[in-house]
């Protein structure tokens, strides 16, 4: 079996490549920093199943995914993220995914998501699943005022809905401070909102944020 890793973080893919080793027999790991590496070394390593960050620098994590699925229809993508906001998780389920599961499970939920996904089940974290259950999920389901965004507008728009500041935001995603400030000039254009607070009650009301979360 064959999985392909892709996380910007060393640290973070080696860790999860360690434990996805000791826990599948005869697994072999090959590992990506972006979706750019990810999509070029694909035919080199002809993955099983495809684990993948949201958060990557370049391309998102879920354009990624589209490409991969348009690539190979039968390739499943399992999403392992830090971020669990259900719009999120609709757009990666939108994309192509076979699963999501956050990085703050415990290491057999992912075990037991790679071996699920493997043999053509789709895996949602429990937690996950129960929130898109009570919120009625159906795939396309996406708030009207979020469909025009693209996945990396997505991502500032959840990072900012937090209170992240420009400066953690441009960390994050690997971007300058000066394109986070673009986007949130285009996001609150797009969202017809003038103010932080205002674009934090946009979040909670279209489940992108729940109450509590925000800083």
């Amino acid at each position: 079996m064959k999985i392909l890793l892709v996380d910007d973080h060393a640290v973070v893919r080696h860790g999860y490549a360690s434990l996805l080793s000791a826990c599948l027999p005869e697994v072999e790991i090959a590992q990506a920093s972006s979706g750019e590496e990810a999509l070029q070394c694909m035919p080199m390593v002809n993955p099983h199943v495809v684990i993948l960050d949201i958060g990557l620098p370049g391309i998102s994590g879920l354009e990624t995914c589209r490409r991969l699925r348009q690539r190979l229809p039968q390739l499943p993508v399992l999403f392992f993220s830090m971020h669990d906001e259900l719009s999120l998780v609709r757009q990666a389920l939108d994309a192509g995914a076979a699963g999501y599961i956050s990085k703050s499970a415990a290491p057999e939920v992912l075990i037991e998501a790679v071996r699920r996904t493997l043999t053509g089940h789709m895996y949602i974290e429990q937690a996950i699943a129960t929130q898109l259950a009570c919120h009625k999920y159906l795939p396309g389901a996406i708030d009207p005022r979020l469909q025009s965004m693209t996945p990396r507008e997505m991502e500032v728009f959840v990072m900012l809905a937090r209170g992240f500041a420009t400066q953690q935001i441009a960390q994050n995603l690997s971007i300058s401070s000066k394109t986070v400030s673009n986007y949130m000039t285009l996001l609150k254009q797009k969202l017809q909102v003038s103010s932080q607070v205002e674009l934090v009650h946009l979040a909670i009301d279209t489940g992108v944020l729940r109450i509590g979360e925000a800083s």
